[in-house]
């Protein structure tokens, strides 16, 4: 029957008609065969085809083909619209996938003032409720609460994707660039789960509601000025735990009773140990800076303290990228499902504001060359210039080098007190000392209002510092200076640092290029290039054993 089927007449003929034998077919295709035309070439060129070239297809066959076409139809005319609203469905992938159950793998929008892309994800992520603010009033919060945002117009994008969730008492993921607001994006919503489980009652002596975990003592401190600042008018009252100061000032503020503790993970679990913090009623814990927290050992630390929390609480991490580490911490203390907003892109890449100037130099030639861009840059000796260095002992002999140059300098880093840290950082804030030489405690989150240039006397150990460090300028829409030196000690990191040069559009050196333009793999802290990383839903491993036959020659 499939014989017959195949062998059915041509149009113009009876469609069950049957060819007698196989001659008739033979003698066809002949004619078909001579008939070709050749191209001037004398290549091979088909005729177009003629009517009697086309098969006739039955019934079945042609409403089939007529169903698919008008579905093919419905889907693109479906998928013009997902495109005109500004939001489509999507994989990590990029690839189109179907939503399901209210499942949204990634809702893609058009961020507004400059950010690029915003990708939100998580269960039900696309219910109206979770529509993004444009403006303060929407959030519908009391006045009192709003009073720290009076100098915005509007809510930064992470602020106006992270409220919606946060205030439904949602698990939340934020990848944002430092900068971005972050600290209001979980701040304010902290204050409103302190306002609704107090219900107004402030007893004396109450434990932390909330909790914020950030790495570095510099960006505790600016959370904590934040949040006090916000919780003020409506009685809600926050306490910095660190390191490197006495206890017994940060004791009596924990007796005195407090809504939102912020601390670093070291002098957190001291004070836990102690028995004076206790973290038992904790329904609301932040991560802030959870990747640089991870990358400075601080894992053990963070596990005892969200371990010390109430279990049935909210999580929020806020990071500037997505290792897995970070990932397996959010699996562990998260709920399945929470929301992940990304602004921009999970791969850290460069404030485009900066420019950026890379120069390659013999490490000896560095000292003299500081000084001369300090003449350039900082002649008037008014303006914010920020100096990174390595190591603390470097720190200190670069400050006496320009010290006896004449220059006005102050400096943060690990060998310092607490006390001359705060005082330095605070003089150039307020532009009373505006040359500042620091190590990478102050790459990341602190926001320091006005800094000009950047100077990178030494390359960072990674290229994600050099990142940060170069984002402490060019922020708020300003535009800034990143200039860097590199030595022949650094170039295992060429490769990386041409990609973030190119990716920014800026001008790669050929001294650069000379090192070579290859990415080395990703090597772990602890275990070097030899660590391979494994994922999460790897198997897991077998036993092995061997017969007794195998131990005879």
């Amino acid at each position: 029957m499939g014989r017959k089927l195949k062998e059915q007449a041509l149009v113009g003929e009876p469609a069950a008609q049957e060819t007698p034998n196989g001659t008739e077919m033979k003698a066809e295709k002949k004619k078909r065969k001579k008939n070709r035309d050749f191209n001037s070439n004398g290549e091979v060129q088909h005729s177009p085809k003629r009517k009697h070239d086309e098969i006739v297809h039955d019934d079945d066959d042609s409403s089939s083909r007529e169903e698919k076409k008008k579905k093919k139809k419905e889907k693109k005319k479906k998928h013009n619209k997902l495109k005109e609203n500004g939001k489509e469905s999507q994989t990590h992938q990029g690839e189109v996938e179907p939503q399901r159950n209210g499942d949204v793998r990634g809702v893609e929008e058009d961020g507004s003032a400059g950010d690029g892309l915003v990708v939100v994800s998580g269960k039900d992520a696309k219910e109206a409720k979770y529509a993004p603010l444009k403006s303060f009033v929407e959030s519908m919060l009391p006045s009192d609460v709003l009073e720290c945002c009076e100098n915005f117009e509007s809510p930064s994008p992470i602020q106006s994707r992270a409220w919606p969730f946060l205030l439904d008492g949602r698990d939340f993921i934020g990848i944002a660039a430092t900068g971005s607001g972050k600290t209001l994006a979980f701040g304010v919503p902290a204050i409103m789960h302190v306002l609704k489980k107090r219900k107004g009652k402030l007893s004396k002596g109450r434990n932390p509601l909330c909790l914020v975990l950030s790495p570095t003592r510099e960006l505790a401190q600016q959370i904590s000025d934040v949040l006090c600042d916000a919780g003020k008018p409506c009685g809600v009252k926050s306490v910095c735990l660190y390191g490197g100061t006495p206890k017994e000032h940060q004791i009596s503020a924990l007796k005195s009773g407090v809504d939102i503790a912020i601390g670093t993970p070291g002098r957190l679990r001291d004070l836990i140990e102690m028995g004076v913090c206790s973290l038992k009623e904790v329904t609301f814990g932040v991560l802030d800076e959870a990747d640089r927290m991870l990358d400075m050992g601080f894992e053990p630390e963070v596990r005892y303290i969200l371990g010390q929390t109430c279990s049935a609480r909210q999580m929020v991490m806020f990071s500037a990228t997505w290792p897995l580490s970070v990932h397996q911490l959010a699996q562990e203390f998260m709920d399945p499902n929470p929301v992940k907003v990304v602004v921009g892109s999970e791969d850290l890449a460069a404030n485009h504001d900066v420019m950026q100037i890379v120069e390659v130099l013999d490490d000896r030639a560095r000292d003299a060359r500081l000084v001369a861009l300090l003449e350039k840059y900082h002649k008037s000796q008014r303006n914010r210039v920020l100096v990174f260095v390595l190591y603390k002992v470097e720190a200190t002999r670069v400050e006496n080098m320009l010290q006896k140059g004449g220059w006005k300098v102050v400096s943060i880093h690990g060998n310092k007190s607490q006390t001359e840290r705060t005082k330095a950082l605070s003089l150039f804030k307020k532009g009373s000392c505006p040359l500042m030489i620091a190590t990478d405690v102050a790459a990341r989150g602190l926001d320091i209002p006005d800094v000009e240039v950047v100077l990178n006397y030494s390359f960072p150990l990674t290229t994600e510092d050099y990142v940060h460090r170069i984002g402490r300028t060019g922020r708020a829409g300003k535009k800034g200076v990143a200039h860097t030196f590199f030595t022949l000690q650094n170039k295992g990191l060429a490769g990386e640092l041409v990609n973030v040069l190119r990716e920014a559009g800026q001008i790669v050196p050929d001294g650069l290029l000379k090192f070579g333009t290859h990415v080395k793999k990703k090597e772990s802290k602890l275990y070097g290039a030899h660590f391979k990383e494994i994922s999460a839903d790897a198997p897991k491993s077998k036993k092995i054993t061997f017969d007794s036959s195998d131990d005879e020659d």
